[in-house]
């Protein structure tokens, strides 16, 4: 019989087809340019946060053109160069932008294990070490919600965990809707609070249920979910002839930081029978805490919590946990398909720590790696006081920014997150007049656009209700001093003097 003929004919295989010690030479080389440009640079105070170019520049200058022809090893150390110095330092002192900020030395080097080790943790047989890892560490932080059992699994950021959840509660009231649909189900309701994440909204519409049957609940002047709101919201909602299915309480909303009453919230969810998630991926750090612990006070009543190291604990992008107190199976139940060349139950060993069938991924970073080195690091101690370490930051910031002319408070924070107004001289006992808050709101866009062509620091600003652009500072950063947060305050102020 002929063998067939193809275009690997020609393509000798006597020898490998990489040059693994040119590879492991420019490792190393890149590895140097990553700690001289990326990691040293980022704590050194005289360099820039960024390197500022418009898009068209950018493009110039970083050829992006992908060719035939592979490039040398010199060119390619250059370009390795041009990514560090023209991407934001997010670990540079004064970045403020995000509810992340900072570089870990210890969790960095478990992404880089895990980068190497190159694997998905969905079966034992092809990651154990990882398996055992994620299943340990989703076992500490179930522990520090108030459960002493359940389920879980990490997901790729705080919007996935938060649709998880979603699905699991629906899947929980209608298991038929798995392989039905949303056909002959009734029309769903889910709740959350006016200040609570887009992802909710965005979940509903990715699962199928409607962003019109998300109701949003009316938060108090702090931004807390108010429970009687919610009792009526339901009631509203049954009355009109829908199914109120699941509510979505937040510890620690995006930009006020505010944690809604989770013991109140539980209550009305008992009463009607409805599925808690709390969406803890900012505030659920605050959990590591014996002083901050009280602001999730009623947390271990959740049937299902979202929490992302990645934020406060500096563990790096992405380390989302998607945590369960049921331990029926509820998670393998609703997601799992068995498919048969990955979760063979026939194998030599206990397929229970195949745990991938869980997830709707296949493929799957692990996440869990990186959090269990910097755990194994500091400790629970360690990561406590870098909690609050963070919030003694932000109340000496605090303290200043009531000290200072021209600094105005939005309000006074219960978290880290801390909003205020910069008002330049120039609009300065002009409260009353009636283009003021028109005017104050264009500050605060002016200040960021010098500070970022300047690339001495960055922060982020919004408007939120009937609050006009004001600057939301956030802290993560450990090596941030007071030396930094006092330039911070210098430098906003100098930016917006002449406005």
């Amino acid at each position: 019989m002929a063998e067939p003929s193809g275009a690997g004919d020609s393509i000798p295989l006597e020898r490998p087809g990489l040059d693994t010690a040119a590879g492991e030479e420019f490792l190393q080389e890149v590895f140097q340019i990553l700690l001289e440009e990326g990691v040293r640079k980022s704590t050194d105070v005289t360099q820039k946060v960024c390197d500022w170019k418009e898009p068209q520049e950018l493009r110039d200058l970083l050829d992006l053109e992908l060719r035939s022809d592979g490039e040398g090893r010199e060119r390619l150390l250059q370009r390795c160069r041009d990514v560090l110095r023209f991407s934001v330092r997010t670990g540079a002192l004064p970045f403020f932008n995000q509810l992340f900020s900072g570089l870990d030395h210890h969790a960095l080097a478990g992404r880089f294990l895990t980068e190497t080790l190159n694997t998905s943790p969905y079966t034992y047989e092809v990651a154990p070490v990882l398996v055992l890892m994620e299943e340990q560490v989703l076992a500490k932080l179930r522990e520090l919600v108030g459960w002493s059992s359940g389920d879980g699994i990490f997901a790729p950021g705080g919007s996935m965990s938060n649709m998880l959840a979603m699905n699991v509660a629906r899947f929980r009231r209608f298991p038929e809707s798995r392989s039905r649909g949303n056909w002959d189900l009734p029309r769903l309701g889910l709740f959350a609070s006016q200040e609570s994440h887009y992802s909710i909204l965005k979940g509903a519409a990715l699962l199928g249920i409607g962003t019109d049957n998300v109701h949003l609940v009316r938060t108090d002047e702090r931004g807390k979910m108010i429970p009687e709101e919610l009792e009526k919201e339901i009631q509203r909602v049954k009355a009109e002839g829908s199914e109120p299915l699941f509510v979505c309480a937040t510890s620690g909303t995006t930009v006020l930081g505010a944690f809604d009453p989770l013991d109140a919230i539980a209550d009305v969810c008992a009463r009607h029978g409805l599925w808690l998630h709390v969406d803890a991926a900012w505030g659920g750090s605050a959990l590591l805490s014996p002083r901050l612990r009280h602001l999730l006070a009623g947390i271990h009543r959740a049937d299902s919590v979202t929490w992302n190291p990645h934020k406060l604990l500096m563990v790096g992008l992405q380390c989302s946990a998607f945590l369960l107190r049921d331990s029926s199976g509820l998670l393998q139940r609703c997601h799992g398909v068995g498919a048969s060349y990955l979760f063979q139950r026939d194998k030599f060993y206990d397929v229970s720590l195949d745990t991938g069938d869980k997830s709707p991924q296949c493929g799957r970073r692990a996440d869990g790696l990186k959090l269990w080195i910097l755990w194994k690091a500091v400790g629970t101690r360690g990561l406590a006081q870098r909690v609050e370490r963070a919030f003694g930051a932000s109340r000496y910031l605090l303290e200043q920014v009531k000290r200072r002319e021209g600094f105005q408070l939005v309000m006074e924070p219960e978290f880290i997150n801390l909003c205020f107004w910069f008002i330049p001289p120039s609009l300065r006992g002009q409260e009353n007049s009636p283009q003021f808050w028109d005017k104050l709101g264009k500050v605060a866009p002016a200040i960021k656009e010098k500070m970022i062509r300047r690339g001495s620091m960055m922060v982020g600003y919004q408007p939120q209700g009937s609050h006009v652009n004001f600057f939301r500072q956030i802290i993560t950063n450990p090596a941030v001093t007071r030396q930094d947060l006092d330039f911070f305050l210098d430098e906003i102020q100098e930016l917006g003097w002449d406005l």
